[in-house]
């Protein structure tokens, strides 16, 4: 049986966006991230994280770096509930004005693109017509309808930011499945 997820983007949805901070110990974690997580889980739903994490084309943090941040970002949630744990913490490092040759590109992983989710979908068989993508921004939108799930676009300050340069030609028609202010609001939602 193909199971479903939440996918979950982390700088202003599980913690406040601080713009470029490269430290996971700065993180600002949200009071209902952790507990909304481990609510997730325990309803049967895999749980990812799907960030897109620029600042390794722009060449602040090298690659391995990142991967430590987010693994000590997923210990920082534990530290708040020990039931939080992902299946999967999938990070886009490239940018299209990237200083570095190998992560300066355009890719199919960078969020509008769904390229996360998909491969997420792949290697986990994930049911995405029953999953979640939660964002703040219209990226994160955009790419969790395009890659079939329910989205729920939080309102935490992000979301009035202008959309993210991309190459992808962007459907009109989309609208976030639901709308929220808080995280806790989340928790009525999925089900």
């Amino acid at each position: 049986m193909r199971k479903k997820a939440v996918f979950f983007d982390k700088d202003g949805v599980l913690n406040k966006d601080n713009g470029l901070v490269a430290e996971a110990n700065k993180a600002e974690i949200f009071d209902d991230a952790a507990d909304l997580v481990a609510l997730v889980r325990k309803l049967g739903y895999a749980t990812f994280i799907v960030t897109n994490q620029p600042i390794v084309a722009r060449g602040i943090v090298p690659y391995e770096e990142i991967q430590n941040q987010l693994l000590h970002f997923q210990s920082l949630l534990q530290q708040i509930n020990p039931d939080v744990n992902f299946d999967k913490i999938l990070f886009c490092p490239h940018h299209p004005d990237g200083d570095s040759p190998v992560y300066g590109i355009n890719c199919e992983c960078r969020k509008p693109k769904p390229g996360m989710l998909l491969n997420a979908a792949k290697e986990f068989d994930i049911d995405l017509k029953n999953s979640y993508m939660i964002g703040d921004r219209w990226s994160d939108i955009i790419a969790g309808y395009l890659a079939g799930c329910k989205t729920i676009w939080l309102q935490t300050g992000m979301h009035v930011e202008k959309m993210i340069r991309t190459d992808l030609p962007i459907p009109e028609n989309i609208k976030p499945d639901f709308i929220v202010n808080d995280l806790s609001e989340i928790k009525n939602l999925i089900q």
